[in-house]
């Protein structure tokens, strides 16, 4: 990547984190709790884990999923990462299982955290915001342990589209598209999953695990 790009990037970054701050105190209106809650209701009952087990949520935003996982799962350890500022705010002042979660800022494309360390990797409706998908994909896999899962929900569309929504845009990449991202890092597809209409939950994990 050069410099040229890498500025880019960083700029680009920059300017979803202001988007999100913005949108972040107004994040929980009725609509979006309801529509996170029939999400995450319908995932958690795909969600199985050691115990203990140490999760990782990319893209927390406002941390709803963290704490209910919590909530099922009384010996998890989580963390929560995010490129907003305020979203981390929000979600760190509504945590109410410190210090078994905590939250930080991070960015999916260069993850603070060492090789192994997660046996879940949670992606809620946010993958579609990541303008190098692959490079997230990649991230996953480093971190994720050898039993470990990454599971991935968002919006899929019959082909890869584009649409401007949040600086950078939004991208809908469909089942077989997430398939060869995960092909690629060493992640094998476990199974797809219709969570809502047209959102689909992917499960993955490494390849030595299966």
């Amino acid at each position: 990547m050069t410099f040229n790009n890498q500025m880019d990037n960083q700029d680009l970054f920059s300017q979803k984190a202001n988007f999100f701050d913005r949108w972040a105190p107004n994040y929980d209106w009725l609509l979006t709790t309801i529509f996170y809650q029939a999400i995450h209701q319908r995932l958690l009952s795909y969600v199985t884990l050691p115990h203990p087990s140490q999760v990782l949520d990319l893209g927390c935003g406002t941390g709803r999923l963290l704490h209910r996982l919590a909530n099922k799962f009384p010996d998890l350890q989580g963390t929560g990462v995010d490129l907003s500022p305020q979203m981390l705010k929000e979600a760190r002042q509504n945590n109410q299982h410190h210090p078994r979660l905590i939250y930080t800022k991070g960015n999916a494309e260069s993850l603070p955290f060492v090789h192994n360390q997660f046996d879940a990797v949670f992606n809620t409706i946010s993958f579609l915001h990541y303008p190098h998908p692959q490079i997230v994909f990649s991230e996953v896999s480093r971190i994720l342990r050898p039993q470990g899962q990454f599971f991935l929900a968002d919006f899929t569309m019959g082909t890869m589209k584009s649409t401007r929504f949040s600086p950078g845009g939004i991208n809908f990449y469909n089942t077989q598209q997430r398939e060869k991202f995960a092909e690629t890092v060493g992640l094998n597809c476990m199974g797809h999953y219709h969570l809502l209409p047209r959102v689909i939950l992917s499960i993955f994990s490494p390849t030595s695990s299966t």
